[in-house]
């Protein structure tokens, strides 16, 4: 299952920053910037679909470690772009270096952590 993925396997997204991203928005916070765990969470995103076009089917990745540092504010309407770098793997534990940026540079980096599971028995387990 891990023998198609590459060290090295790369995805971005790009978002516009609107007031439902916002830190008041989500609660943590009370102004109108881009939240953390908004970002925080379009990180997640890219680094899933780093790695799910590769994979067997039946099969995703959930996240189970993230750490990141804020470098500084983003005000509504700005542009967002987010990049995640898939570089390391320990049998089904992924390891991806992701990155956030605005038009004025970067925001906020780290690393984030995903497994490799089996969508099913996953569920399974939990009912």
């Amino acid at each position: 299952m891990v023998e198609n993925l590459e060290i090295g396997l790369r995805a971005s997204n790009n978002i516009i920053v609107q007031h439902t991203d916002s830190a008041t928005a989500f609660g943590s916070g009370l102004v109108d910037v881009y939240a953390t765990p908004a970002m925080i969470a379009l990180m997640e995103k890219t680094a899933l679909e780093c790695v799910t076009p590769i994979l067997p089917d039946g099969f995703t990745t959930v996240g189970i470690e993230i750490c990141i540092h804020r470098i500084k504010a983003t005000t509504i309407e700005k542009k967002v772009s987010c990049t995640a770098e898939f570089v390391e793997i320990d049998r089904e534990k992924l390891v991806f270096e992701v990155s956030s940026k605005d038009e004025e540079g970067e925001i906020g980096f780290g690393k984030h952590t995903r497994f490799i599971i089996e969508q099913e028995k996953f569920m399974a387990k939990l009912s």
